[in-house]
């Protein structure tokens, strides 16, 4: 037996080392939430009861229920990890989405994550005009990768490359990474897409899911691309007689 505070501490050493191995084994988006059911619930099995604060016995309905808040606290605690311009925008998004914004209001979050409204414009990822502010979509953001500006605008581009050019254009765009980057805007992908669906922002949530379920294949085709490259450059040294027969 044990009481409803007992039960929340136990989930919290229990839920998240289990959510991260679900994660890393690349568990479609749309499977995480119902995966995590398994080990929240065998928490809740562990006792012969769990005591809420009156006493009474806590039902299989509201273990459920916080099951899913220790799993958006987990994605919620994700986002202490991003940069802040991408804190600013995944709470925009959560907020509205891609539409519009009073300019103030934006200028009030913006401030709140250490940012600002001039500064996430300048870096391609919100449109801001005459007192409007909104994130920019997918189909507006640069493409042209850069590795200073945040995991929300690559997760957006691997999202626009995913829906665009399938495998290979995600691939093409985590190549020129050998940094954690993609591992990260592979994980906001999978915060977005909790958003999206609690939202019942379909499209939004399938384009998440699509690349989060192809990562596999996304790597590979890196990989392959990567050594291609670096087949390539190695051969034309050879060609150029940079390299000599004595450094090989």
């Amino acid at each position: 037996m044990c009481t409803r505070r007992d039960f929340i501490n136990a989930l919290k050493r229990e839920l998240n080392p289990a959510l991260q191995k679900l994660q890393a084994s690349n568990i479609a988006p749309v499977d995480l939430a119902q995966s995590a059911i398994g080990p929240g619930m065998g928490v809740y099995s562990r006792y012969s009861k769990v005591l809420e604060a009156d006493g009474t016995p806590m039902s299989v309905r509201s273990a459920l229920q916080i099951i899913n808040q220790e799993l958006d606290l987990y994605f919620n605690e994700q986002d202490g990890e991003l940069d802040k311009e991408s804190r600013f925008c995944v709470e925009l998004y959560t907020q509205c989405s891609f539409n519009d914004i009073k300019f103030g209001e934006a200028d009030v979050l913006a401030r709140a994550k250490n940012t600002s409204v001039d500064k996430l414009r300048a870096d391609g990822v919100l449109y801001s005009e005459k007192g409007v502010v909104h994130l920019l979509t997918r189909e507006e953001i640069p493409m042209e990768v850069s590795k200073d500006k945040g995991i929300w605008l690559l997760t957006q581009q691997l999202t626009c490359a995913m829906e665009t050019d399938g495998v290979m254009g995600a691939a093409k765009i985590v190549k020129e990474f050998f940094t954690s980057e993609p591992e990260r805007a592979k994980a906001l992908a999978y915060r977005l897409f909790t958003l999206a669906e609690r939202r019942g922002w379909a499209a939004e949530a399938y384009a998440y899911n699509s690349l989060i379920v192809a990562w596999p294949d996304v790597q590979s085709k890196a990989a392959e691309r990567s050594a291609a490259w670096s087949n390539a450059e190695q051969q034309t040294l050879f060609t150029s007689g940079e390299i000599s027969s004595g450094e090989v």
